[in-house]
């Protein structure tokens, strides 16, 4: 090989490592930076809730509407409506800022969601005992 073309390929090499380099930098400091944010979920969110109960058995509730009327940095409060009328609730977005928990003060379980994209969340509530009960729905922000 050449002197001239193996200085060629040495300076190739380094602008292509370099360059590699500044777009891993670039990735990871705006990831970092967004997974800092916390995300706002002010906002009324409806969509399908699907259970299952001893009690009801496997039900469809195809219009479950959130509304989170107030948040304060990772804590947040709202409403919900439901067949037997309006419950309150406050929750918390967890450090990961993907994960989420609210509850109701009459209620005796526990509603545990995932924000899925900035308009779209999962939450699947749990009950135990006598009125034992599991379902999850995914909500659209409207």
């Amino acid at each position: 090989m050449e002197p001239n073309n193996a200085k060629s390929h040495i300076l190739l090499w380094t602008v292509l490592l370099i360059n590699s380099l500044g777009l891993a930098c670039l990735y990871y400091a705006n990831k970092a930076e967004k997974s800092t944010e916390i995300p706002n979920l002010i906002g009324t969110w409806s969509g399908q809730n699907d259970t299952i109960s001893d009690e009801k058995g496997y039900k469809t509730w195809d219009n479950k509407v959130i509304t989170i009327t107030e948040q304060k940095d990772r804590r947040f409060r709202g409403t919900f409506t439901y067949a037997d009328g309006t419950k309150n609730f406050f929750g918390v977005i967890y450090p990961d800022n993907i994960s989420f928990t609210w509850v109701s003060t009459p209620a005796r379980g526990f509603n545990h969601g995932r924000i899925l994209d900035e308009n779209t969340i999962g939450a699947c509530y749990v009950e135990a005992y006598e009125q034992a009960t599991a379902g999850c729905a995914t909500l659209k922000r409207e």
